[in-house]
């Protein structure tokens, strides 16, 4: 049987991308990106949001341009795949995490300006950079 690790997740930023440089100067972004699904209460027939919330790791160039292009509130897809870490939390307890490390980063939004919304400029965010196609991308619906 073929193991798959793929994830493909959208919804919005929960605070401003944080970057940071590794000793090789490599860029590296931390999202936080929060997912919601609307769900029925079946008791009370009442729509609810079931919100997970998700660490996503980009690389590289399109880690920068995660940082220039994007703010707390952006709504964005992103394509990677499931990675898992441990560390001691601030207790001494071992903890698990599990986040996603993206392949590629979209923008689902419109920027808006002075005047009517405008579409955003179209990039698309390549984790691992390929030729001249690191940047973001507007999902056109």
């Amino acid at each position: 049987m073929p193991e798959i690790n793929s994830v493909m997740l959208a919804g919005r930023l929960t605070r401003d991308p944080e970057v940071r440089y590794t000793q090789s100067q490599m860029a590296v972004a931390s999202l936080g990106l929060a997912v919601n699904r609307r769900v029925q209460d079946k008791s009370s027939g009442e729509w609810k949001d079931d919100t997970i919330f998700v660490t996503v790791t980009v690389w590289g160039q399109a880690a920068e341009r995660c940082k220039e292009k994007m703010r707390k509130g952006t709504p964005i897809m992103v394509d990677g795949r499931l990675t898992s870490s441990e560390y001691t939390d601030k207790a001494g307890q071992k903890r698990k995490e599990l986040k996603v490390t993206a392949n590629r980063v979209q923008l689902m939004a419109f920027e808006s300006g002075e005047g009517a919304p405008r579409p955003a400029a179209k990039e698309e965010a390549e984790a691992e950079p390929k030729g001249d196609s690191s940047g973001i991308e507007e999902v056109p619906f």
